[in-house]
């Protein structure tokens, strides 16, 4: 059965912070607006968080950044930088905050792309999913881990020598 916990039941903090040393290359962090769905998969795990998006997203990224094992390839949903403001009152403001917690380096991704991604993903892999209140659509922010201590350059010279023998 797929794991949910109840708002009332943990604190998301908490539980991302014990689960984090856990995690590594594959998996996924993701904050979400209120309306984002339930997805199935049984390695993705939902919580809730009763505050603001982007305190929620702020202290992902800080969590994310002081692990020493891990960092993020970050994601957001495309549609986001196409609604207006006057469609979506305010989202003008979070963009800005998004950009300022997460860096300019985010790429946007459609919103349908990340979500198959996330199923694909938490068929072998676990994702930490944490839901919001906010009211405002496209606000997801997705965080793919990577190992922060071998890069590709590294893993590409591996390959090399163990094709050589």
């Amino acid at each position: 059965m797929k794991e949910t916990a109840q708002p009332e039941e943990k604190n998301w903090e908490e539980i991302l912070q014990q689960k984090l040393p856990y995690l590594g290359h594959r998996n996924w962090i993701v904050i979400a607006d209120m309306a984002y769905p339930l997805q199935s998969s049984e390695g993705i795990i939902t919580l809730w968080a009763n505050e603001s998006y982007e305190s929620v997203l702020g202290k992902v990224n800080a969590m994310i950044n002081e692990a020493p094992h891990v960092f993020a390839h970050v994601y957001y949903d495309k549609e986001l930088s196409f609604i207006p403001e006057e469609d979506a009152p305010g989202i003008t403001a979070l963009r800005r905050q998004m950009e300022v917690i997460c860096g300019k380096e985010a790429q946007s991704i459609p919103h349908e792309e990340l979500i198959s991604r996330l199923d694909e993903a938490g068929k072998l892999f676990s994702v930490v999913l944490i839901k919001t209140p906010t009211l405002i659509p496209y606000t997801t922010t997705f965080f793919e881990l990577d190992c922060n201590y071998w890069d590709a350059t590294r893993a590409s010279r591996l390959e090399e020598r163990m094709n050589q023998q």
